[in-house]
């Protein structure tokens, strides 16, 4: 059902932060107060892009904070069980459905095992179950588990780039409780997702039962509970928007704190993969139509197109701002065909090299600019994680910590709270 954004016509930016550096002591620093106009769109929830999708991404909606995409590729596996222990945004009895996909999403680091639109291999799921991971997954084995099944069948031969979703299944999870997923595999090439210990993940080796830490891990690539909300917010981005390098399990970057401050009359999303390009998302593959499927998309790209770049890229060549705008563009034009409301974040900084530090100067600029041009929301996400005296310098760290993650989101709900429906 299609629910009209409220209009917002002029909002004033006020950011103010005070920082506090992961590697230095920067409690007397911080950042200017500044004021700018910020941009918007009259928007309704997307309009459904394939048939075939219309009946999952109509029903379910995403009950977790954590990216669970496809960045990674498990090569070989022999009836390994994997299992991850899910923080959720709605507790209590729900219907879910869980949505797959059999091909990588994204480019991992230079793209030599994993890249973009990589087709994965035909493997069986042996077994899959969901339940209650209990409170402390650290002490608590799972407390409960239901069969997960599909088409009715306790197993499943998965082919080739499928695109698929498990039966529904009821499960209760108490207030304060984990979601477990486990599921036993085999087969070669299975699409992944590098976790960088932002949760508990764990697999265990044919025949055993002593389970052992598990960083690529297999998994659905959508959480989907049976949720009524307001809106459907996803934020589609790198590590930086994954929630890479903070600490284990306390959910403090800048998505999972948003997620957390929205509550459960939201859905998030978080598209959020580490080692991501926004070219990446421009090949419009099944990442970015899933992420498509919300009322509101939060878009944070440029760091590993600023050192990286395009995957095929001779090394050392990495994408010009100008090539980088043209991804973003990309994107734009298709979340706004499915009538996204969009928030645009610009380049963070990252204690780069002059050479580097450049192309992300004339990014953001050409970026406000485009987002004018687009009448979309343009989020100064730099201008919070830096200094004015010294802008290129990382105040919270390259991947910016739990500080960092609550000035940023701290800012976020203030600034867009009408927007989103808060007021």
């Amino acid at each position: 059902m299609k629910k009209l954004l409220p209009a917002v016509l002029a909002l004033l930016i006020t950011a103010s932060l005070t920082a506090c550096g992961s590697e230095k002591d920067n409690s007397s620093s911080s950042a200017p107060e500044t004021t700018e106009p910020a941009l918007y769109q009259d928007v309704t929830s997307p309009a459904r892009h394939t048939e075939a999708n219309e009946p999952f991404f109509g029903e379910y909606v995403s009950n977790t904070f954590i990216s669970t995409g496809n960045n990674y590729i498990v090569e070989k596996t022999d009836s390994v069980t994997y299992r991850a222990y899910l923080p959720i945004e709605e507790y209590g009895e729900l219907e879910y459905c869980f949505y797959f996909s059999n091909t990588v999403d994204s480019t991992y680091d230079s793209g030599i095992k994993a890249y973009v639109g990589l087709e994965g291999g035909s493997y069986i799921i042996e077994s899959a179950f969901v339940g209650d991971g209990g409170t402390d997954p650290e002490a608590d084995s799972p407390e409960s588990r239901l069969e997960v099944t599909f088409d009715g069948s306790q197993t499943k031969e998965v082919s080739p780039s499928e695109v698929f979703t498990s039966d529904t299944i009821t499960l209760d999870i108490p207030e304060g409780h984990y979601l477990v997923w486990e599921w036993t595999l085999t087969g070669e090439n299975i699409p992944a997702n590098a976790m960088s210990q932002l949760t508990k993940t764990e697999s265990f080796a044919k025949g055993s039962s002593t389970p052992g830490y598990c960083d690529q891990i297999p998994l659905p690539v959508f959480i989907g509970a049976k949720r009524d909300v307001k809106y459907r917010v996803s934020a589609i981005g790198d590590s930086i928007t994954q929630g890479c390098q903070t600490e284990y399990m306390a959910y403090e970057f800048w998505a999972a704190r948003i997620a957390q401050t929205l509550g459960a009359d939201y859905g998030f999303y978080n598209s959020g993969l580490g080692w991501s390009r926004a070219s990446d998302a421009a090949e419009d593959g099944n990442w970015l139509e899933r992420t498509a499927n919300s009322d509101i998309v939060i878009v944070a790209f440029g760091t590993n197109d600023i050192l990286t770049g395009r995957y095929g890229n001779a090394k050392g060549h990495a994408d010009s701002a100008e090539q980088i705008d043209g991804y973003l563009r990309t994107i734009l034009d298709r979340l706004k065909q499915s009538d996204c409301g969009i928030i645009v974040f610009n380049a963070p900084p990252e204690d780069y090299k002059e050479s580097y530090e450049t192309v992300r100067t004339e990014y953001n600029e050409m970026l406000r600019a485009t987002c004018e041009e687009y009448q979309v929301a343009y989020f100064d996400f730099a201008s919070l994680l830096s200094d004015e005296s010294n802008p290129a310098a990382a105040l919270y760290g390259g991947h910016p910590n739990g500080e960092g993650g609550k000035v940023v989101a701290e800012a976020f709900i203030g600034e867009y709270s009408a927007f989103l429906g808060l007021e």
